[in-house]
């Protein structure tokens, strides 16, 4: 089958149609992949925040230990205080980026499910 002939100022227009749809679902999918690599990047800092606190507290309270001779006292109670800063500043951390999405008044994008991970 062949199709039926046209003008040219319709093919241009039926290309230019195709076009601007072809151009915009390659920017929302590029908008998804953005969103979800800034999210990805938003838990990654809270994870480090909560890691690095409890590390550095155990590093003081081994410190604390080697130079009074407190053997375990050191150790528990920087990491336990160690604990309580990260959770702290991984609450703060999220406090922050929720003002952040409350401040530019638009509603936080979601990250759409991908289907090509599911094995069909």
């Amino acid at each position: 089958m062949s199709l039926p002939p046209e003008s040219r100022e319709e093919a241009i227009a039926r290309l230019n149609r195709s076009a601007s749809d072809l151009e915009a679902r390659t920017t929302s999918q590029i908008s998804h992949e953005v969103a979800g690599h800034a999210a990805a990047s938003q838990a990654w800092r809270i994870l480090a925040d909560l890691i690095g606190g409890v590390l550095v507290g155990l590093a003081i309270g081994f410190g604390i230990d080697h130079f009074a001779g407190t053997a375990p006292v050191g150790i528990i109670s920087g990491i336990l205080l160690g604990f309580a800063l990260s959770v702290w500043m991984a609450w703060r951390t999220a406090q922050r980026l929720m003002a952040e999405a409350k401040q530019s008044g638009e509603p936080p994008k979601s990250v759409p499910f991908d289907d090509e991970d599911e094995g069909a």
